[in-house]
């Protein structure tokens, strides 16, 4: 029997990965099984127990070390992490694991993959985060893994030019779009009333981290405060950070401003249909995620994307880029409101795909593991050039 492992540490993490989940299960068999780990932050309440949104089975939870206060604790949560993964592949067995993007547990979870001779088939490679520390751990978790199966065409080309075979590398589009088409089913008075609020115009905001700057969190964030301040007639509902370092500093401050703020609404997770239900019906999208820039404009709403932790990602025309200071936030806030602005994001086409990634990844995954042809010892593609 083949059986392989999908892997997921975070809310963000399972919503891309849950309609690959979904579609691997219709292959499941007595010759093929798959499994579901949950780790991470799904498992702290900290950051809100999110295991309990998860609506595929559970086969293994690894509970880790969440704190993220200083490089000293992504470390040691790193180390934590390799050795329980690495126990529990040495366990399984399995004949390959299903791992998403850049998140610098997954970059453990790789390594122990790596050690004990696990085909890792990865999602999301390719992408270009230049403010993050993802930038890095995504390309590192790209070289050790056998099958990429990259969002759009500019990361497909990225990742044979990281030296990966052409033939391992699939362009199928993010399972986002899939997510957009087949989950954001909810009205938005259903998803209003369902976070307490009437209906209303809103903007949906996620602040993460800027982990490759030194500039300090509180800064930024008073910034974005003072600039949420000019809009009264505005509700903002507001995503709590992840686990990156500076994150815990940024709920921190979220909570306190919630209680002076009052327009300001803040949810440790919103859960995907919620949170996508929301995106459709919201006047803008305003932050640092990725979301904004990869599921907003399918939506055809705006995104405001605050500063660099995005930069280098493909991009529509629906997003305005500012800086992390309150005037240029309130401008671009202000460009977000305009009926002229609202019209060329009605025009936007995503690069992202199609909606069908899910149900191609599963079909090309459970191919290759059948055909039980999967060699570890990569050769290293050289693209010719001069330079």
């Amino acid at each position: 029997m083949k059986k392989i492992a999908v892997i997921t540490a975070t809310r963000a993490e399972y919503g891309l990965l849950s309609p690959v989940i979904k579609e691997l299960h219709k292959f499941e068999s007595t010759n093929f099984k798959v499994e579901l780990i949950v780790t991470g932050t799904h498992l702290s309440q900290q950051y809100g127990m999110t295991v309990s949104e998860i609506d595929d089975r559970i086969d293994h939870r690894i509970p880790i070390s969440v704190q993220s206060a200083s490089g000293a604790d992504i470390s040691a949560n790193q180390a934590e992490t390799l050795v329980k993964f690495t126990d529990l592949f040495l366990s399984e067995k399995y004949d390959g694991i299903v791992v998403l993007g850049d998140r610098y547990e997954m970059l453990a979870v790789a390594i122990a993959a790596g050690n004990t001779h696990t085909p890792i088939f990865h999602l999301c490679g390719g992408d270009t985060t230049e403010g993050a520390l993802d930038e890095w751990i995504r390309h590192s978790i790209t070289k050790m893994s056998y099958l990429h199966f990259v969002t759009n065409e500019e990361s497909r080309k990225r990742v044979i030019q990281l030296g990966e075979d052409p033939n391992r590398v699939f362009n199928y589009g993010s399972t986002s779009i899939d997510n957009v088409l087949h989950v954001a089913d909810m009205t938005k008075v259903e998803a209003l009333q369902s976070i307490g609020l009437e209906d209303c115009n809103y903007g949906l905001c996620t602040y993460h981290p800027v982990t490759m700057e030194n500039g300090s969190v509180d800064e930024q964030i008073k910034e974005f405060f003072v600039a949420l301040k000019a809009f009264p007639n505005l509700h903002f509902i507001v995503t709590k950070s992840n686990a990156d370092q500076g994150g815990a500093r940024i709920n921190e401050l979220l909570d306190n401003a919630e209680k002076e703020i009052d327009n300001l609404y803040v949810f440790t997770s919103l859960g995907v249909r919620r949170y996508l239900s929301l995106m459709k019906y919201a006047e803008f999208v305003l932050g640092n995620s990725s979301s904004g820039i990869i599921e907003t404009p399918a939506f055809h709403v705006p995104t405001v994307n605050i500063g660099d932790r995005q930069r280098g990602r493909l991009q529509s025309e629906s997003i305005i880029n500012c800086e992390p200071d309150t005037n240029s936030i309130v401008v671009a806030i202000n460009k977000a409101m305009l009926a002229d602005f609202k019209k060329v994001c009605d025009k936007v086409i995503s690069p992202y795909g199609d909606g069908h990634a899910a149900e191609r990844i599963a079909k090309k995954i459970y191919e290759v593991v059948s055909a039980d042809k999967i060699d570890l010892k990569k050769k290293f593609f050289d693209i010719r050039m001069n330079l």
